[in-house]
């Protein structure tokens, strides 16, 4: 190649080369400078949706949150405030009875199942007990004694009249007929606190538990064959469900709300076409510890057995007439375990305010405090302020 084409060639590259440099310089400039300023003027054309100003916010001139909220006045209306609470169906603890064998032994047969009706003085179990025999030998030993006692007082008395006996022969035949007397009776009296018959034939001593109410059982411990040891442990559970209990469990906060012979309707998760009317039959005097709640409750006839002990049940209870804020649903936050309003303060300055609900109405909801009448409460958008 001759020389000056050679150098013509390595000109021509330098130049494209410096070409393409100077255009990299001028691209990184325009990204540095130019780019900065384009998000400079796309900043100052765009304002923030809300500002923070202590404890409000503020809505500045060009937000478009300002055409997402909507404002009103906190009115006053009439309401018949009404607490619903949760509640449980159970038996009434005075018609129910926790059964414990009087005594030890084995259970030879037992007589009913679990969920059987049963009428009182049923036959519940029959148990083989040794204590209950022994129980019968006691018996059996101080009626032998007494009549033995007896024949010789019968006897030291003829011979008395015969002039054949002693006074003191009489006087100790008198004393140990009286003790053998005692002891025949005591040991009866034993027999029968156990449940046991002073006729019952050898074959007939065992153990009968019978019912001491009507109703259900509604758990049962033992089987055929069983060995009791322990007697402070209920064999079963009957419980008279003609009557039934519907529990509620009432807040701390509204127990002052609430009295004996307040009406009150339950509904029932298992029959929710189905609506109780009944009345508060008295206010628990203490506060469960754990969930700081009491318990209210309220007895209704359960002739069919619809009621079932642990169902689930809700009880509202109607208060007396008043005048409360009533505010949109749409207007309340939920924050964990705090309910919450945001109120105009000043234009476009908002401040968040907690507030306790009362009762919820459709789509109304009756504020016990945290508001007053005439705020200007946030009732549309207020979850755009929720920070």
């Amino acid at each position: 190649m001759p020389i000056h084409d050679h150098q013509a060639s390595a000109r021509g590259r330098a130049f494209l080369w410096g070409g393409i440099g100077l255009g990299l310089l001028f691209a990184a400039a325009l990204f540095t400078h130019g780019f900065g300023l384009l998000h400079e003027s796309v900043k100052n054309a765009a304002p923030e949706l809300m500002t923070r100003q202590g404890n409000r916010i503020f809505v500045p001139e060009g937000s478009a949150l300002r055409n997402r909220l909507s404002v009103m006045q906190a009115p006053v209306q009439p309401v018949t405030p009404k607490l619903v609470l949760p509640a449980v169906v159970e038996s009434d603890p005075a018609r129910t009875a926790s059964i414990f064998p009087l005594l030890g032994g084995r259970v030879r047969e037992l007589k009913v199942a679990l969920g059987e009706r049963v009428s009182r003085g049923q036959v519940l179990a029959v148990i083989d007990s040794p204590d209950l025999a022994q129980a019968y030998d006691d018996n059996d030993k101080a009626s032998d004694a007494l009549r033995l006692a007896e024949k010789i007082l019968a006897r030291q008395q003829e011979q008395s009249k015969l002039g054949t006996a002693s006074d003191q022969d009489l006087d100790q035949a008198k004393s140990n007929a009286a003790q053998a007397l005692a002891e025949h009776l005591r040991t009866e009296a034993h027999l029968k606190i156990l449940g046991g018959s002073v006729d019952a034939k050898p074959s007939t001593r065992v153990l009968t538990v019978t019912a001491p109410l009507s109703g259900s059982v509604t758990t049962l411990a033992i089987t055929p064959g069983t060995t009791i040891n322990d007697t402070g442990q209920p064999i079963m559970t009957i419980a008279d469900l003609s009557v039934i209990w519907v529990t509620a469990m009432l807040p701390e906060k509204d127990i002052a709300a609430v009295s004996k012979d307040q009406d009150a309707e339950v509904s029932l998760v298992a029959y929710p076409e189905r609506m109780l009317h009944g009345k508060v039959l008295f206010v628990s005097d203490v506060i469960e510890p754990d969930s700081r709640r009491d318990k209210l409750r309220i007895a209704f006839a359960n002739a069919d057995r619809a009621l079932k002990p642990n169902m689930f049940a809700t009880v509202t209870l109607a208060g007396a007439p008043g005048e409360r804020i009533v505010l949109p649903s749409s207007a309340l936050l939920m924050n964990n375990d705090r309910t919450s309003v945001f109120v105009a303060v000043a234009p476009w300055t908002f401040e968040r305010r907690a507030v306790d609900p009362e009762l919820q109405e459709g789509t109304s909801v009756a504020i016990r405090s945290g508001v007053k009448a005439g705020d200007q409460v946030v009732v549309k958008g207020a979850i755009l302020l929720n920070d």
